[in-house]
């Protein structure tokens, strides 16, 4: 299937899957290549379609065909004469969304790239993954020495890392990683955020959790899923689907969010607490629930799994998790700049530890009414 659920045909299918070897490292540059029949036999294709898939390799420039020896991941090709010259120490930073998480995240990056003397060629794609590649390619072609990602949710294209692994162009990820592709990362711990998140709010008395998500197609939302679903079954709290369901929540139409909110909270044995995605989904529940006529905390309280939002969300929450956004940042320009200096390595999974806090250690505490419940 195409990005538009379409079906794709078999040899464009065979292509993908040989580019996101090449991304993986199974074929270094300059050593043989599979073979037409090699290709038969692993993907069950005719030799026609094998065929087809390598001249679409070869005529998008990632395998050369030797004569009488056969065909290799090509070279790295020489920089046009008008290109900008590779020792100038320029990086390619592509981010996703806006907010303070982002903000930090790029102000780790470039307090290193200042440090070590990189320029800094930086990219917003608003989650769009095709903005992403494209902005992939440009720096490609800019001849860029390191590129540092922080992928697009349900982001599938192979090709912009295939060619950053033909290139010798050193690649890292950030905050999120492509499970599919083996390329270094850093992130934050994001199964201890729904495990630790939801052991704090256990222990504080909460055993009906229902989570809220905006996001869904990423691994630090699959990763903080896990880690709340183990947290519940260690504590022996039933995992209930009505409250622990991956759905979206927070780009829902308003009338969505809040019929979803008061099916929850009518129920039978409604949840005490509502956990959060992150500060933008609390807020957005935190709005809800007031024009609902609910009272925050009293009628519900909420967790934020990390503190990226419109304001400091902790003073409103039971608990909330800071993340380091900063240091992944630096964490990451800093593994970038060993990739370029000493060349290739790993591929390493940085995983950076989170923090909990609760309602107890914030300087203030905010409460939020409904209009039907002031006196």
């Amino acid at each position: 299937m195409d990005a538009g659920g379409a079906p794709i045909p078999r040899y464009k299918w065979v292509k993908q899957q040989l580019l996101a070897a090449i991304a993986a490292g199974d074929y270094d540059v300059g050593r043989p290549f599979v073979t037409q029949r090699e290709i038969c036999e692993r993907f069950n294709v005719s030799h026609a379609t094998a065929v087809r898939a390598l001249n679409d390799l070869a005529a998008d420039g990632y395998v050369v065909r030797r004569r009488g020896q056969g065909t290799f991941v090509a070279e790295r090709p020489a920089a046009p004469p008008d290109a900008p010259d590779p020792a100038g120490r320029t990086i390619a930073c592509v981010l996703q969304h806006q907010g303070p998480h982002v903000g930090q995240l790029l102000a780790g990056v470039e307090e290193i790239c200042a440090e070590v003397g990189y320029r800094l060629f930086l990219n917003h794609c608003d989650g769009d993954p095709e903005r992403e590649a494209k902005a992939l390619h440009a720096a490609l072609d800019h001849q860029v020495s390191g590129i540092i990602v922080y992928p697009a949710e349900g982001n599938t294209a192979i090709a912009p890392y295939a060619e950053a692994r033909r290139r010798q162009v050193p690649l890292v990820m950030l905050d999120r990683y492509r499970p599919d592709l083996s390329i270094d990362a850093v992130v934050a711990d994001n199964f201890a955020v729904g495990h630790d998140l939801t052991t704090t709010l256990i222990d504080g008395g909460h055993r009906r959790i229902a989570t809220l998500w905006d996001e869904v197609d990423v691994t630090s939302v699959r990763d903080r899923l896990a880690g709340h679903v183990q947290a519940l079954r260690e504590h022996g709290v039933p995992v209930r689907p009505d409250l622990t369901v991956l759905r979206r929540y927070r780009d829902q139409p308003e009338d969505t969010r809040r019929a979803l909110l008061a099916d929850l909270l009518g129920g039978r044995f409604p949840p005490t607490v509502l956990l959060c995605a992150n500060g933008y989904v609390l807020a957005t529940a935190a709005a809800d629930l007031v024009a609902l006529g609910r009272e925050i905390p009293g009628d519900i309280d909420l967790a934020g799994m990390d503190d990226a939002g419109p304001f400091d969300v902790l003073p409103l929450t039971a608990a909330a998790v800071r993340l380091p956004s900063r240091q992944m940042g630096r964490r990451a320009m800093r593994l970038l700049h060993e990739r370029i200096s000493k060349g290739a390595g790993g591929p390493e999974l940085v995983v950076l530890p989170v923090t909990v806090h609760t309602r107890q250690s914030a300087p203030g505490h905010l409460r939020a009414f409904g209009a039907d419940s002031i006196p």
